[in-house]
């Protein structure tokens, strides 16, 4: 796809027209997002303007009949693009996109359409069990149907994010191979969290919950997943270890809960104890 990248990066129309086709065909919205990206993180915001207008057109089409992930995608993916080129630190980007993410969950962007009722009775006839735990939280004074459009507003947010860093590194790797080889291994594989920066992201989560706002606590521990995910690509890099560790890491990752957690342990670890930096001078 490099070659598809250098192509774009000819001429801005070229660009424009792709990124408007990609976001306009179904499940192809992560392409135009990734142009975007790009072009953002070469040119900067206002050059990038007509490209993201692009992306972002199509994207306000499928919003209309009712799917929001594409041009939520592509705004996240803009906004941390963006934050990425001016303070070429991950760590900020990430806690940006988060932060706009839980904002946009906490307005009820991801919530479903036609509300949580239709939802909440077609989870009551599939399972008598849920319907006897939706009863119990009824009778323990929670709002049912807010509850639900939380959860399902909150699970459509968590995968919106992870879909923009993904374009976002895309988009940054494409920018790599073309003018800079290696920078976003090297910069990726450098990614973590800074004390200051995982205090900052636990106090705003505990105070979105004493607030009423609990769209935090659902996302906000992103960051440190991808700070986790970028550790164990540095030790696989500094090991010099073969790639289909990699692979089965992430399978691991995508199946099982406890691959999650393991990760979110290590990077809450490298976060004070800087590992990698440790690894290399034992190495």
């Amino acid at each position: 796809m490099l070659a598809l990248a250098r192509w774009l990066m000819q001429k801005t129309p070229y660009a424009i027209g792709v990124a408007a086709l990609a976001t306009l065909v179904p499940w192809l919205f992560w392409l135009g997002a990734a142009i975007a990206a790009l072009v953002t993180l070469r040119r900067g915001f206002a050059p990038a303007l007509p490209v993201i207008l692009a992306a972002a057109l199509p994207a306000g089409f499928w919003w209309m009949q009712g799917d929001v992930i594409p041009l939520a995608s592509v705004l996240l993916v803009t906004l941390m693009a963006v934050v990425l080129r001016e303070r070429m630190r991950w760590s900020e980007a990430l806690i940006i996109g988060t932060l706009a993410c839980a904002f946009m969950v906490q307005l009820g962007v991801f919530s479903p359409p036609g509300g949580s009722e239709l939802m909440l009775e077609q989870l009551r006839q599939s399972s008598a069990e849920v319907d006897g735990m939706l009863d119990e939280f009824a009778r323990q004074g929670y709002d049912t149907q807010a509850l639900a459009a939380m959860v399902v507003g909150g699970v459509t947010g968590l995968i919106v994010l992870l879909a923009a860093i993904a374009c976002l590194a895309l988009g940054r790797s494409w920018q790599a191979g073309l003018y800079n080889p290696g920078g976003f291994r090297e910069e990726f594989h450098a990614l973590r969290l800074s004390p200051k920066e995982l205090a900052l992201l636990m106090i705003l989560s505990v105070a979105g919950v004493l607030l009423g706002g609990e769209a935090l606590l659902v996302v906000g521990w992103v960051p440190l997943l991808i700070a986790g995910i970028a550790l164990v690509h540095g030790f696989i890099g500094l090991k010099g270890m073969n790639g289909l560790w990699l692979a089965v890491f992430y399978v691991l990752l995508i199946t099982t809960l406890p691959t999650i957690l393991i990760v979110l342990l290590l990077g809450l670890i490298d976060t004070f104890a800087n590992v990698r930096a440790r690894l290399a001078r034992s190495n």
